[in-house]
């Protein structure tokens, strides 16, 4: 018997070189678009922040609405107060507490040439959730009920406060949501003055022509 060749797996059909180059291009498009609007966006952002905190700290009002040039409410900016934890500020006095007052917590290894002391992570943890709950530098030793000063852990800031935009939904009185009416508001040549690198450009008025006599 002969040998029958092997048949090679076929390839599927080529998409349309045009559908191909379009998709490429609509990518390239939006990708410079999206660059142009993500740098213009990070200043406004760091502008209006830096705005709102010194509002803040003169009295304002923690909340600011955005509007658009007719007065139309699109969303608010909240302020979202900043976070406190409690914190290992020393470890060397954090570290003797513990060998002092709780061995089994602390760990002594040896290493060539030297000796390395730490304190067990988990009851690291248990100490500094106690202290944020009790909003000082206090720690209850479950085991004989006595209340530990706690050295070398403070509650310090831990979180920046910070702000929010947040878009209006739609509703009966205003269907377009806060997003909607940015578009529309963009299409009709409204927000031109936000992002000038993008705006179309206006067509120039014809000149007046004098009438005949």
């Amino acid at each position: 018997m002969t040998e029958q060749p092997e048949q090679t797996a076929s390839k599927p059909p080529a998409p349309d070189p045009t559908v191909v180059r379009d998709a490429v291009a609509r990518q390239a498009v939006l990708g410079a678009l999206l660059a142009e609007v993500k740098d213009a966006y990070g200043e406004a952002k760091k502008a209006a922040d830096n705005l709102l905190d010194k509002a803040y700290k003169a009295g304002a009002t923690p909340t600011v609405d955005a509007l658009l040039p007719d007065g139309t409410k699109i969303g608010s900016s909240s302020r979202k107060p900043g976070e406190r934890a409690a914190q290992v500020v020393d470890d060397e006095a954090f570290r003797v507490w513990v060998r002092d007052n709780f061995p089994s917590e602390h760990v002594v290894e040896f290493v060539p040439a030297q000796v390395i002391t730490t304190v067990r992570p988990g009851f690291l943890g248990r100490v500094l959730n106690e202290v944020n709950a009790a909003g000082t530098a206090e720690f209850v030793d479950e085991a004989s009920g006595v209340m530990h000063k706690v050295p070398g852990v403070e509650i310090r800031p831990s979180k920046a406060a910070s702000y929010r935009l947040t878009y209006t939904r739609g509703s009966k009185a205003q269907p377009l949501s806060g997003h909607a009416l940015v578009a529309a508001a963009w299409r009709a040549g409204a927000l031109a003055e936000h992002l000038p690198a993008l705006a179309p450009v206006q067509p120039t008025p014809a000149p007046a022509t004098e009438p005949t006599p």
